[in-house]
């Protein structure tokens, strides 16, 4: 599962993403945010919407130390393609990041 959280009043989606990074995996240091992508869609089966901003960090550096423990139960590092299970939403970012040779 890629990181996520919600937005706090005032706050935009790049401070959001470093908040929420911080919380969770304190020891984690990210370079140069840019935002990729936008997604704004309604679940299908729930009826739920739901807006996505993706960012690609330049760098990333740092131990993947748990924050919060009732949020994140491991954190690794692992190869795009690598047997991980994934929602729809991380899907589709590792295809549009990664595509199949």
């Amino acid at each position: 599962m890629f990181p996520g959280g919600r937005k706090l009043p005032r706050e935009n989606d790049k401070v959001c993403l470093r908040r929420e990074i911080k919380e969770e995996l304190p020891k984690l240091k990210l370079g140069r945010l840019t935002l990729w992508k936008e997604v704004k869609a309604t679940n299908r089966h729930s009826g739920r919407k739901m807006s996505d901003s993706i960012f690609i960090a330049k760098k990333a550096s740092g131990r993947l130390d748990i924050g919060d423990k009732k949020e994140i139960d491991r954190a690794v590092w692992r190869k795009p393609r690598g047997g991980m299970r994934l929602t729809p939403t991380s899907r589709y970012i590792r295809d549009k990041l990664f595509p199949r040779a």
